[in-house]
């Protein structure tokens, strides 16, 4: 039997309704979710939820992450500030395939402003069952392993 994969999911205000979305399908599919918040639509700050995340990942309590805010661009800039976290913003379903396979990315984060949540659905499903390239991507993600021991 496959292991289940534990699946950290967070966003502030902007984000709760495709949050609370693919909670619910990613649910259907099999995975396990760990919902870091927000709770509600009330405004509140997407750093914390982006950290809590990044954090549940970065100490291999879940498998992958998933981010969203308005953009996506506040949630990624922040989950990327967390010592070995590689997070993608994922637009299409090629950027999906294409962080994991080429970035060998840990989180994936949504604008859901920009993105219908039926797509961000299939991304995030391409995303978690998209294996790492290896090979010359390796020396790629090395480097940027290696520079972030360097701070």
């Amino acid at each position: 039997m496959e292991k289940q994969l534990n699946i950290a999911i967070g966003s502030d205000h902007g984000g709760f309704q495709l949050k609370t979305y693919l909670i619910n399908n990613l649910i259907k599919e099999g995975y396990n979710l760990i919902d870091c918040g927000t709770y509600s639509e009330a405004s509140c700050n997407y750093p914390e939820f982006a950290f809590k995340v990044a954090k549940k990942v970065q100490l291999h309590q879940a498998d992958y992450g998933i981010v969203i805010c308005t953009t996506g661009e506040g949630v990624c800039i922040c989950a990327n500030k967390v010592k070995s976290i590689r997070c993608g913003l994922i637009y299409n379903k090629d950027t999906a395939r294409l962080t994991r396979e080429h970035n060998n990315a840990n989180m994936m984060a949504f604008g859901a402003k920009y993105i219908d949540k039926d797509e961000a659905l299939e991304c995030a499903k391409i995303f978690l069952n998209t294996p790492f390239l290896e090979g010359r991507h390796q020396i790629r993600v090395d480097m940027i392993s290696e520079f972030e021991q360097e701070k």
